[in-house]
């Protein structure tokens, strides 16, 4: 069965150039290199809610906690955390549509 790594974070005050930068040419295509495949993107402008939501696929919780489990997921990690804060993230079934927290 299919399961989503549902993620949110803020982006730091100052580094939205950066950060935008970083997603669309590192985290993105380094995530699918991995095994997740991108699903869900929401950035939320106004609201009380985490600014940015996101998920990624992977075809089983097996794979999906491997993934988690690389050196690589944890490098690619550490390196977003340098541009956001109030990162969580949680593993779901997958359903086939946009999810959220």
């Amino acid at each position: 069965m299919a399961v989503k790594l549902l993620m949110s974070w803020d982006i730091k005050p100052g580094m939205e150039t950066a950060y935008f930068n970083f997603i669309i040419h590192e985290f993105g295509p380094r995530m699918m290199k991995l095994g997740l495949r991108p699903t869900d993107a929401w950035y939320t402008v106004y609201g009380n809610a985490p600014q940015i939501q996101t998920g990624g696929e992977a075809s089983d919780r097996e794979t999906l906690e491997r993934i988690l489990e690389s050196e690589d997921w944890q490098e690619l990690k550490r390196k977003l955390l340098e541009y956001v804060t109030n990162y969580r993230q949680i593993i779901v079934p997958s359903t086939g549509r946009f999810q959220i927290f």
